[in-house]
Order: C-alpha cells, then sequence, then structure tokens
C-alpha cells in the first residue's frame, strides 16, 4: 500500500518513502553531479541505511525526507522534506532538496520546498526553518532565496562550511 501523499502542488506530490523507494533512491544518491555538494556518494548499502534513519525521523518526528514524485507520470524525481538538525547545539526544522539530475532545471525542487515551507507553517505551525547550504552550492543557495530565506549567519555543519539561511512563518 502506497503512503498518503503529505504535500501537493501543481506538479508534484510528496510522500513518506518506503523500501519499494529503494532503487530509486540508491541511484540518485549514487551519482556524482547529485551528490556533488555532500561528503561523498553512497552505495546501495548506503542508500538503504539513508531509507532507514527517514523512517526512523518518521517515527519520531512526523517528517523527514519525503519522495517527490510527477503528478502526471507517477515518476520519482527526488526528496524534499522537513528534517529535525542539530545545528549549533539546537535543533532545528530544516528544508532539504534533492532532485535526480534527469529532472533537474525544471523548478521542481523550488516547488516542492514550497510545499514542504507551506506545510511546516500551516499544518505544523513551525515559526521558522532554515536550510543549511555549502556556501559553493549556488544553485541551492537560489531555491532558498526563492522560499524567501536570507542567510542569517555561518556555521560548521559535519565537518563542512555552511550558510544558515533562514525564514520566519512571519516573514512570509
Amino acid at each position: 500500500m502506497t503512503p498518503p501523499f503529505i504535500v501537493e502542488t501543481s506538479r508534484l506530490q510528496l510522500r513518506e518513502m518506503d523500501f519499494a523507494d529503494l532503487d530509486f533512491l540508491a541511484d540518485m544518491l549514487a551519482d556524482p553531479e547529485v551528490m556533488r555538494y555532500f561528503p561523498k556518494t553512497q552505495s546501495r548499502d548506503e542508500a538503504r541505511e539513508w531509507l532507514d534513519r527517514q523512517l526512523g525521523r518518521y517515527a519520531q518526528y512526523g517528517h523527514a525526507w519525503w519522495l517527490v514524485l510527477d503528478r502526471a507520470t507517477g515518476e520519482r524525481v527526488g526528496q524534499v522534506g522537513l528534517i529535525m538538525q542539530e545545528v549549533d547545539d539546537a535543533f532545528e526544522p530544516e528544508i532539504g532538496y534533492m532532485i535526480h539530475r534527469p529532472f533537474w532545471r525544471r523548478g521542481l525542487a523550488t516547488e516542492a520546498a514550497l510545499g514542504v515551507r507551506s506545510h511546516a507553517f500551516k499544518q505544523r505551525n513551525l515559526p521558522r526553518v532554515i536550510s543549511l547550504i555549502r556556501p559553493e552550492n549556488e544553485p541551492s543557495q537560489g531555491v532558498a532565496r526563492k522560499l524567501g530565506m536570507n542567510v542569517e549567519r555561518e556555521t560548521m555543519f559535519r565537518g563542512y562550511r555552511h550558510f544558515v539561511f533562514s525564514v520566519r512563518r512571519d516573514g512570509v
């Protein structure tokens, strides 16, 4: 049984991932271009661990990375979600986005992330969300700005320098 959709936009549907999504995830996480701003690509076993972490986050927080599907075709195109991250000794809800390379340059990351931002503010009543983005990752910075986010500060996160972009519910 397919999990229900959590976020829907004009072109996309987001739902919790399950083990039927592993082949897609493994392919996307193994792509060197998709993973360019992550420490490394992921093996199939690491992709399974990635999926296991999301399942644990669903149970703990009720949200994590969600699978993004094309509404018209049902095709998997990426993962976008609301992930709790520990940043500078505080837990923060982060909007994260990763679209598989065959679907780049269509505005899908922005559309899905806007849907997640709306979900965070309207359904979860969060006062603020962040996105952690490495300084060299200009495409992701562009998406963050389209979400109404601005750089709040710099931080070290998992051994790498990151900008902390943020937006408040009352600022949208």
